[in-house]
């Protein structure tokens, strides 16, 4: 770790005396440079002879999105002491990576919002959308070729594998009341968490860090990923709509069996409570919806508290990323990375 110390000391003396940012924007002091670099490459790489590709890319990509998986692993990589610039094109990939999951879930759940604009889906139809998110993937895996690093492919072939097996999940459970907690993280471990590690282990990995380095990153990515998806599930009933930037209840209109309903419903047969039973089965197995049937769902989770205990258990999650970090130096990156939990968790957008 004596790289790593180095770079965090030397970088302390800069940084004593400055005003507290909020979290994204001390990351984004942090890496600006490596983050420029980044976006460069976005848009040379999502280029194609065939023009609706980088339109539908660029739509998605331009909208306004944290970049925060690909800011995890610029950080994580600067953390470890990383001199090179091999997690330029490592980042590249998290991001097409994540921007080609994007396009398929919008697909999938048949979306019409994304990040307040409309979805690619709305805007081109199912197919094109689809076959844009598979180029991207393509791109994402001839970047890490170019990279010739091992290791990071292994890494990121793996995340893309899980992700997909999270997704086909997701939709096994979806309308399926007997989804219990355990099966609802591991949709989200799959879906969300693992590329959340994945951004941060190949920081570790091409830094050459040793291997319970490398292992302490990606349970803080691991971590930060499960109580982000606990935020964003929480908001799709609690955030305002305009803050949030698609429409609040999504998630209930689709049969989504996430958390803060599926507490609700272990509280009401905790509870002998049949009439609440049979609504969430009608509302959630058969979609059988009326105008009035959100805001029942709503007083149901208010009456059970299950969306504070959704926000609980992001903490949780959140004290263990913390947590993971404990093995690094302090300094300005590892608290940038501690201080991105916070913001995860308390965020409302």
């Amino acid at each position: 770790m004596t790289n790593a110390a180095h770079s965090q000391s030397s970088a302390d003396t800069t940084s004593s005396t400055a005003p507290q940012a909020a979290p994204l924007e001390t990351l984004l002091a942090l890496v600006k440079q490596d983050l420029q670099q980044v976006n460069e490459t976005i848009i040379e790489r999502m280029q194609s002879p065939v023009a609706l590709i980088p339109q539908i890319a660029h739509h998605l990509i331009s909208a306004g999105g944290k970049r925060l998986r690909p800011l995890l692993t610029l950080a994580t990589a600067r953390l470890c002491g990383y001199q090179g610039s091999d997690h330029i094109k490592l980042a590249t990939c998290i991001e097409f990576l994540h921007t080609a999951t994007l396009l398929h879930d919008d697909v999938v759940d048949e979306s019409d919002l994304r990040r307040g604009k409309s979805s690619a889906n709305a805007i081109w139809g199912n197919q094109t959308p689809v076959l844009v998110g598979d180029f991207l993937f393509s791109r994402a895996f001839e970047l890490m070729v170019e990279v010739g690093h091992l290791p990071s492919l292994g890494i990121l072939a793996r995340a893309s594998s899980v992700i997909a097996q999270g997704e086909v999940l997701q939709l096994l459970t979806a309308n399926d009341t007997t989804t219990d907690e355990d099966a609802y993280l591991q949709v989200i471990q799959g879906k969300t968490a693992e590329l959340f590690g994945a951004a941060c282990k190949i920081g570790g990995e091409v830094s050459a860090s040793p291997a319970d380095q490398v292992q302490a990153l990606y349970d803080y990515g691991n971590y930060l990923g499960i109580a982000f998806q606990l935020v964003d599930d929480y908001l799709d009933y609690a955030a305002d709509q305009e803050t949030l930037g698609k429409t609040v209840g999504d998630d209930f209109r689709e049969g989504k069996m996430t958390l803060p309903i599926i507490l609700a419903i272990a509280a009401a047969k905790t509870t002998g409570k049949n009439d609440e039973l049979a609504f969430w089965n009608r509302t959630m197995e058969h979609l059988e919806q009326t105008d009035d049937d959100l805001p029942h769902a709503l007083s149901l989770m208010k009456a059970y508290d299950t969306l504070e205990a959704t926000r609980v258990r992001a903490r949780e999650y959140g004290t263990k990323a913390h947590q993971a970090l404990s093995g690094f130096p302090d300094g300005p990156y590892r608290r940038a990375l501690a201080e991105v939990v916070d913001f995860c968790i308390e965020r409302a957008y």
